[in-house]
């Protein structure tokens, strides 16, 4: 199952996801509100393209896959706040150079990430069970390849104006990031532009 292949996300953040159940009781107990998870736009999903490419996600059963192995409580709660339908764009990172390389649509919301269970598993959590879980995924199904790469050198001379709010221009490196509706629009656009000059970058 070809994302659980990426590298596991560190988190700095040991606030817990969820706490462990309490015994069970004869009393009701109120209901625990639970906060909304952030919901964006769009989004984009990052994969290092010699563990797991959009060429690999094509070859999937229905050109979908389970978006396992995240570890990161940001990347988290933006997969919890998913809906089926919901677009993001497919990006090539630790390459030269990275950049977006399609557009994946949600296929299936938020749902436990088992392969934290495994003690095989490279992203094993051994404080996440399937009794309390506290790492989530998504599935993710491919809907196009672009018709270029749009690299992230290519992003960044934006990133000044259009792209100036851009969370992937601004060295962040989530996994799973929020795409702005602006953004995606003008992303789009440039796919049918000739990128003018190539550098290096490594996000």
């Amino acid at each position: 199952m070809a994302p659980k292949k990426r590298k596991a996300e560190q988190s700095g953040d040991d606030t817990k996801a969820s706490k462990k159940k309490a015994p069970a009781t004869t009393q009701r107990k109120a209901k625990k509100e639970v906060a909304p998870k952030p919901k964006a736009p769009f989004y984009l999903f990052k994969s290092e393209p010699s563990c797991y490419s959009i060429d690999a996600l094509a070859k999937e059963p229905e050109a979908t896959t389970e978006w396992d192995g995240v570890r990161n409580y940001q990347a988290r709660n933006l997969m919890q706040g998913m809906k089926v339908g919901d677009r993001g764009f497919y990006y090539h990172s630790n390459c030269k150079p990275p950049g977006i390389v399609g557009i994946v649509e949600v296929a299936k919301e938020a749902h436990p990430d088992y392969t934290a269970w495994d003690p095989k598993d490279d992203h094993y959590d051994p404080k996440s069970s399937e009794d309390d879980p506290r790492w989530f995924m998504v599935d993710i199904k491919l809907i196009r390849k672009l018709k270029r790469m749009i690299s992230l050198p290519e992003l960044k001379e934006y990133a000044g104006s259009e792209l100036k709010d851009m969370v992937l221009v601004n060295k962040s490196r989530l996994s799973v990031q929020p795409v702005g509706e602006k953004e995606w629009e003008f992303i789009m656009g440039l796919e049918e532009q000739e990128e003018s000059e190539e550098k290096d970058a490594d996000e």
